[in-house]
């Protein structure tokens, strides 16, 4: 069954090899791993496809206005075409290691066309039969509430950093997953969630320093481009 460890590999695990973002080369090297889970990142295309993508724009083609066969029509530096994301979840689903960590992008349309984005989600994740893979975050709290809306028994962790562990309890949320400035501004928030049953999880950390401090304040979960890093770090504690 899936690992019980801290590490989440932020956009897969790219930086080491080099390998392109959100690709599914990236997603096998975080399973590779073992890291606990991979995250990724969503648009909708113009004819209402999802694909997985961390910009606006894939090799400077607006996803939001472009076809998915447009999109197509380019390809990353490795060879592979824009993963879709029912793509991403096939090959995410061969194991059952690596959670998947689908990442709702609010929409620059605003947020009816965020949370038609979650509704397909929600909507692919069940048809995929994908629900015990597959947790949800996001920066819009509209795309948050609408999964939690169609399937309250999902697992959704908010970004933006704004909302207290109260606020996200009473709404539904599984936890919240916030820059580390935000924990380090306001650490009681760690304690707070703790004991009100959230997960707390910190992006994207990148310096030991930082590992080290949230490995003390014993959170859940840390998001990283080096999970190679912190994989070491927590060995060596």
């Amino acid at each position: 069954m899936f690992h019980s460890n801290i590490v989440i590999a932020h956009r897969g695990a790219w930086k080491t090899n080099t390998l392109p973002q959100n690709s599914i080369a990236s997603l096998d090297q975080a399973i590779a791993l073992n890291c606990v889970g991979s995250e990724f990142d969503v648009w909708m295309t113009l004819d209402g496809k999802l694909v997985v993508n961390h910009d606006a724009d894939f090799l400077e083609m607006p996803i939001e206005t472009s076809t998915l066969k447009q999109l197509r029509k380019k390809k990353l530096p490795n060879g592979e075409k824009i993963p879709t994301v029912k793509e991403y979840l096939k090959h995410g689903m061969k194991q059952t290691g690596t959670k998947l960590i689908l990442e709702m992008k609010p929409s620059k349309s605003g947020a009816e066309r965020s949370k038609e984005l979650a509704a397909k989600s929600v909507a692919l994740v069940k048809e995929m039969k994908a629900e015990k893979w597959v947790d949800y975050i996001t920066f819009s709290y509209d795309a948050g509430l609408k999964v939690i809306e169609i399937d309250p028994t999902a697992n959704v962790a908010y970004l933006t950093g704004e909302k207290s562990p109260a606020q996200l309890k009473a709404d539904g949320f599984f936890g919240f997953d916030y820059n580390i400035k935000v924990l380090k501004d306001k650490p009681h928030w760690i304690k707070e969630a703790q004991e009100l049953g959230l997960t707390v999880n910190a992006w994207t950390v990148n310096n030991v320093e930082d590992m080290k401090w949230l490995l003390e304040q014993k959170v859940d979960f840390i998001t990283t481009d080096e999970p190679e890093k912190l994989f070491e770090l927590v060995k060596s504690k």
